[in-house]
């Protein structure tokens, strides 16, 4: 597929604006290994809920801070330090839930995949809708939760790619640029998705961010 300049200009804009996605704020050095995937499920369980962005990777920071950066440390965590560390990230009116729901979580994926989600990928056969829907296993990820996991890890599990949710489409939108997955998909290398959904998801929760790109030389 060709691109015109105008889409060129405004790709190159938005990757040079907000090309940094939610995991590599979060402190997460995504790779196809144990922690940085568990990191990732918690990361997207704490952006599933309606609170800012922001405010769930400074959470999830300081839960890996405070030693929940393993599915056994989440568990070994007491339900109160869980609750500590989503306060000093501000993560209010959800802390209590979502406490209880990160030590499901650690303990569920230490039962049914031996605390190694490469292998809930294998059992999906390495399809996204299935890995989608054994992700919903998991409290507190539905199916936007599943969505923001594979958004973010479509950069180390390429049988996902093209993710490119619904925020993600209504930024490119904002901004000129097509409205369909597999259209943005060829506007950009394949190990940039993930970077790109992000940023797009950002053009579209940030209007002055918007306004930049558009108006990039």
């Amino acid at each position: 597929m060709s691109t015109t300049h105008t889409e060129d200009r405004r790709v190159n804009a938005v990757l040079s604006e907000a090309g940094t996605t939610y995991a590599e704020e979060a402190g997460i050095r995504v790779a196809d290994t144990p922690a940085p995937l568990w990191q990732l499920l918690v990361l997207s369980n704490l952006t599933a809920t309606r609170i800012k962005a922001s405010i769930a990777v400074h959470a999830a920071r300081e839960l890996f801070d405070a030693g929940g950066g393993t599915p056994k440390g989440m568990a070994e965590l007491t339900w109160q330090q869980r609750v500590d560390a989503l306060g000093r990230a501000h993560y209010v009116r959800y802390d209590e839930s979502t406490a209880t729901r990160l030590g499901e979580c650690a303990v569920l994926v230490r039962e049914r995949y031996g605390g190694d989600l490469r292998r809930l990928a294998g059992d999906a056969d390495k399809q996204r809708d299935r890995v989608e829907e054994l992700l919903q296993a998991f409290p507190g990820i539905g199916p936007s939760g599943a969505r923001i996991f594979c958004r973010e890890a479509q950069g180390i599990w390429p049988f996902l790619r093209p993710v490119l949710d619904r925020k993600a489409l209504d930024g490119a939108g904002r901004v000129g640029l097509p409205k369909s997955s597999e259209a943005l998909a060829e506007l950009v290398d394949g190990d940039d998705l993930a970077r790109f959904a992000a940023a797009l998801v950002r053009v579209e929760l940030d209007k002055d961010l918007a306004g930049r790109v558009e108006a990039a030389p």
